[in-house]
């Protein structure tokens, strides 16, 4: 295969297709991008920048058309396109029918039951009369997911006593046991169109308790060997599953038992990976053009134990983004800051995040949470 020749689309022109780029860079691929926003991050970043709609058909067949390999950063994207591009010839990756899968939470559920895939009790609902009737015969508290269309915490509700059910969504929804878990942790794993699979560490993640989006990660989680291995042995067995060829993110909750159940998938370079730039021998975005592009799959050693902390917009603040602090935090040691280039500002908005690296890891949390102390992002 010849780099000099090889067209690469990106369906979504954000942050992660951002840090795609700096890799693909790497390997002298001609890039286009599509996105909505005729300020997207990526848009002076490529020589090929269309603006349009990700959901519209014709618009991403008429994308589609003008590459070899079709990618994503983001999943809601129109698949019926896709599975179009993909008959005429166009390589898709991540396939069309894992797409159409991971965009219906619904549909994901019933994957993981069918594959035997450890995962939380569920009941699938069509609208809100449902979702509640389930809630009053079980009498325990449910996690309400809207099947399709929900990101970053939105489309999900948690149903727990009876003045949250004015919050039900009313359509389609997955109505999940709430677990009780003690963690929160994921495995990024990738795999090549030959089946060769390569599998990160463990990375434990906290989240935003309003509004239940990842703001601070480690890598290596803080587990026993036992749920290590076991956590990777559920991503791989998830990715073989699926037949995905790319780079694919679990997220896990685990127990107070220690047991790993899988919460959601997503197929694509992903929060839980961002460390990887710094903290591993191949990033996550390195990886999946590797195995996009069917080329030897990188190792995956984490050489240095790493925290990411996502830079989010401040509550109460929209408008064009300031980086207060941004100087004093880059005065400390193994801090690198990655902006997105997001012109505006909005509460919790993801800005940005930094990767803080330490051979100790509880140096490196205390240097991680200083960064947090911080850095803010605001507006003018």
């Amino acid at each position: 295969m010849s780099f000099k020749t090889t067209t690469l689309g990106i369906l979504g022109g954000g942050q992660l297709g951002k840090m795609l780029i700096q890799e693909a860079v790497n390997l002298n691929i001609e890039l286009f991008v599509l996105d909505p926003d005729q300020h997207a991050p990526c848009k002076h970043l490529v020589p090929h920048f269309t603006c349009g709609s990700l959901q519209d058909f014709n618009t991403v067949y008429e994308f589609g058309k003008q590459v070899e390999v079709l990618t994503i950063e983001i999943e809601h994207v129109n698949v019926d396109a896709l599975f179009k591009l993909e008959e005429e010839g166009v390589k898709v990756f991540p396939q069309p029918k894992v797409l159409k899968m991971v965009q219906d939470k619904g549909a994901q559920k019933v994957f993981y039951k069918e594959n035997n895939i450890p995962t939380a009790p569920f009941f699938l609902t069509n609208d809100k009369a449902e979702s509640l009737q389930i809630w009053q015969q079980q009498g325990k508290a449910f996690m309400q997911k809207l099947r399709k269309g929900g990101y970053d915490g939105k489309g999900v509700t948690k149903l727990s006593h009876e003045a949250d059910l004015q919050n039900a969504f009313d359509a389609p929804c997955v109505m999940e046991l709430l677990v009780n878990f003690k963690k929160e942790i994921a495995v990024i794993v990738a795999r090549n169109t030959k089946g060769e699979l390569a599998v990160y560490d463990v990375v434990e993640m906290d989240f935003n308790p309003q509004q239940n989006l990842v703001e601070f990660l480690q890598m290596p989680a803080n587990v026993s060997k036992s749920v290590e291995s076991e956590a990777k042995a559920i991503a791989q067995k998830v990715a073989e599953k699926a037949d995905i060829i790319g780079i694919l993110a679990v997220e896990m909750f685990l127990t107070h038992d220690d047991e790993i159940l899988v919460n959601e998938i997503a197929p694509r370079a992903h929060n839980s990976g961002h460390q990887t730039i710094e903290g591993c021998r191949t990033s996550q975005y390195a990886q999946h053009l590797r195995a996009i592009l069917n080329l030897p799959l990188g190792n995956t050693t984490c050489h240095t134990p790493s925290i990411m902390v996502n830079l989010l917009g401040a509550a109460g603040q929209t408008g064009d983004a300031i980086y207060e602090g941004l100087e004093e935090a880059m005065q400390l040691p193994n801090v690198y800051v990655h902006l997105y280039g997001k012109k505006t500002t909005k509460p919790y908005r993801k800005m940005g995040h930094v990767t803080i690296l330490h051979e100790n890891i509880e140096e490196a949390i205390k240097n991680a949470r200083l960064v947090q102390s911080i850095l803010k992002v605001t507006s003018l």
